[in-house]
């Protein structure tokens, strides 16, 4: 009997109409950083987002003089707004009233525990979702100080507090995120979760993983080990570039585990001697120009005859290359054959067909 996967056995929890856990599809999120005051760029960032694939979006709360715009944001979006909170509960409370589908609270900094009840109550009221996120660089003090718990310890005995009160109130429509910026840490803490809080939803990610290149090969390792293991509801990968570079990675780690498929799966040989055609260029001008395409389609561009015909066959449009021409395949059948300049043309025809 195939094993269970612990992501199938955690709470549903719906933020606006999209479900986190209970065996959903692992949804993709990511976050703005436009001022929220500035409520046009923000919803043009939010739309950007969810053009990009995101299922919901993380927008800052940070202070009282934003909440008419986060209002306006809210209630603008073509997907659910989660706020982002730190340290005042009040503006927790104020994004609830605003229209959030969900919070995010910071549990080392958000205050003490009556302040805490008060956001439990109006989140409950509401219907609000909450995130619990703890965060390696902001533990709470007591935590931070003590030498004889090693990292991923010291995240999950904030994140088993801080969901055994909320729990303890009665309120369990939570997602707990522990995030640091070590991959081995980050897989350590989310396996420990899984372990110790089945029940709970678990928001996770690489936080602060880097630039583009450094950030998707630690998210790609890190998320990828968690996924392949049945762990994690939703996701987002953390990237210092524009955040709509984000969703696209997270849906290329999901599609190349099997787990979720949105647009193109591009396979495409590394180039050898034996290739006798350019190759590279081709290979980039059909990445391009499908990087707006949201068919779960497979396209294979080889270069050569000896795994070229095999792959081209097994996609469901590809080409298998030879000197200056290709042999374009279409579901495992050879269609026709192309000069090298009209390659490109004849895939985009083809998917085009689909």
């Amino acid at each position: 009997m195939a094993e269970v996967a612990p992501r199938s056995l955690t709470r549903p929890v719906m933020v606006g109409n999209v479900q986190i856990g209970g065996g959903a599809p692992v949804v993709v999120q990511s976050m703005t950083c436009t001022p929220t005051a500035d409520t046009e760029a923000t919803c043009a960032q939010v739309s950007a987002l969810a053009h990009a694939g995101c299922d919901i979006v993380r927008v800052t709360l940070p202070n009282r003089a934003a909440v008419p715009s986060f209002a306006e944001i809210c209630a603008a979006a073509p997907v659910p707004i989660v706020a982002d909170i730190h340290f005042d509960y009040q503006l927790a409370i104020a994004a609830v009233e605003a229209g959030a589908a969900k919070l995010r609270i910071n549990p080392g900094n958000i205050g003490s525990w009556e302040k805490v009840d008060a956001v439990i109550d109006a989140a409950g009221a509401a219907g609000v979702a909450i995130r619990i996120g703890v965060n390696a660089g902001s533990l709470e003090e007591d935590l931070a100080a003590r030498d004889d718990l090693t990292q991923p310890e010291k995240l999950v005995a904030s994140s088993l507090r801080f969901v055994e009160h909320f729990e303890q109130r009665g309120f369990t429509n939570i997602v707990l995120s522990a995030k640091a910026h070590s991959v081995p840490t980050t897989i350590e803490t989310y396996r420990a979760l899984s372990r110790e809080l089945p029940q709970v939803p678990l928001h996770i990610g690489v936080t602060e993983a880097g630039t583009v290149q450094q950030g998707t090969i630690k998210s790609a390792v890190g998320l990828g080990v968690l996924l392949s293991e049945g762990i994690g509801d939703t996701m987002r990968v953390s990237l210092t570039a524009d955040p709509t570079e984000e969703p696209p990675v997270a849906w290329g780690i999901l599609q190349c585990l099997g787990l979720r498929r949105r647009g193109p799966e591009i396979v495409s040989c590394p180039t050898c001697g034996r290739t006798q055609v350019d190759l590279i260029p081709i290979a980039q001008e059909v990445e391009r120009r499908l990087s707006t395409c949201t068919k779960p389609v497979s396209v294979a561009v080889m270069g050569c005859v000896v795994n070229g015909p095999g792959e081209a066959s097994d996609a469901d449009v590809g080409v298998a290359c030879g000197k200056g021409t290709a042999l374009l395949f279409k579901h495992g059948k050879p269609v026709r054959k192309v000069v090298e300049g009209d390659i490109v043309n004849a895939l985009m025809e083809e998917i085009d067909k689909l």
